[in-house]
């Protein structure tokens, strides 16, 4: 336990010390919550709700940074292999399976605090939180996705050498993923070609459960959600697991 701590304070102090970083992160979610929701507020109503567009937005835009944060959480693991530190770690008297874990921890962490700025700062621009046990929902959920997507990265930084290159990967992967997830429409209103992938995106799920923490309404059962994440988390953990152990320093 002691080498999970380790690494995950490592993640989270270097997280805390970039205030660059910090900043940088929060300027996409920000773009759609003033630019997307205040534009469309006015003129866009979700059927079945009776919400604006805003209160809408916002769970969508809470689960996008943090499907972001954790996602690129992974290429600490290649700046680690270039730079020497991830060598070192691998040859001491520890389980990969530990440094596995405190790096997916450590992302997690990292990837909800940014979520909590967001939900934070949504809080000045019109949102009502439910009730403070529909905020632990959320929290829940955004920790579900932080492990999910930062085990996801993980396991493909472990099969590569370059930075550059894991960017475009990610992103090319990422952005379906987020547009595919109803963070920025509601599911029920999709064509019928497009609702099986949208079901089957993991990310729909995380999305309806912090909707359904923040404002009590959700598109999908919430209990549904919670099990395909958890499922979808220990699928993700246990494949970032292997392909760590088969990586070389």
């Amino acid at each position: 336990m002691d080498i999970i701590y380790t690494i995950w304070l490592r993640s989270v102090k270097r997280y805390l010390r970039s205030k660059s970083r910090i900043i940088g992160t929060l300027g996409m979610p920000l773009f759609f919550l003033l630019f997307l929701g205040f534009g469309l507020n006015s003129i866009v109503s979700i059927p079945g709700t009776g919400e604006g567009y805003t209160a809408f937005l916002v769970p969508g835009i809470v689960a996008m940074s943090v499907l972001f944060t954790s996602v690129f959480a992974g290429i600490q693991i290649i700046w680690d292999k270039q730079f020497g530190f991830l060598k070192e770690t691998l040859v001491a008297p520890v389980s990969r399976m530990e440094i596995m874990l405190g790096q997916t921890l450590g992302g997690a962490t990292t990837a909800c605090i940014q979520g909590v700025i967001i939900l934070v700062l949504s809080l000045f621009i019109g949102l009502t939180l439910s009730s403070a046990a529909g905020f632990l929902i959320a929290l829940c959920f955004m920790a579900l996705i932080g492990i999910s997507f930062t085990a996801f990265g993980i396991a493909i930084a472990s099969r590569m050498e370059d930075m550059h290159g894991f960017q475009l990967v990610m992103n090319f992967v990422v952005f379906p993923i987020f547009g595919l997830s109803g963070a920025l429409f509601p599911i029920s209103s999709l064509p019928s070609w497009l609702a099986p992938l949208t079901m089957a995106d993991p990310l729909t799920y995380g999305v309806e459960g912090i909707r359904y923490g923040l404002s009590g309404t959700s598109q999908i059962d919430p209990l549904l959600c919670g099990g395909v994440l958890i499922a979808f988390a220990a699928a993700t953990a246990l494949a970032g697991a292997f392909l760590f152990r088969k990586m070389s320093a």
